[in-house]
């Protein structure tokens, strides 16, 4: 069973209205780092960890 034309305008919706999205881009100067973070199995958790990390860090 499939999701419903008005599930996929809420779910769209809430995205919309509730959630925040970000693009990075890497430059070859970056390999290393893009390389990394490819290792990661969940790269939103571990960008969202790594700000926790610093916020915490900064006091």
């Amino acid at each position: 069973m499939g999701v419903s034309e008005a599930q996929k305008r809420a779910d769209a919706k809430y995205k919309r209205e509730k959630t925040h999205q970000l693009a990075i881009r890497f430059f070859p100067k970056d390999e290393p780092l893009w390389e990394h973070l490819q290792r990661q199995p969940c790269k939103a958790e571990y960008i969202k960890r790594l700000i926790e990390e610093d916020m915490e860090s900064a006091g």
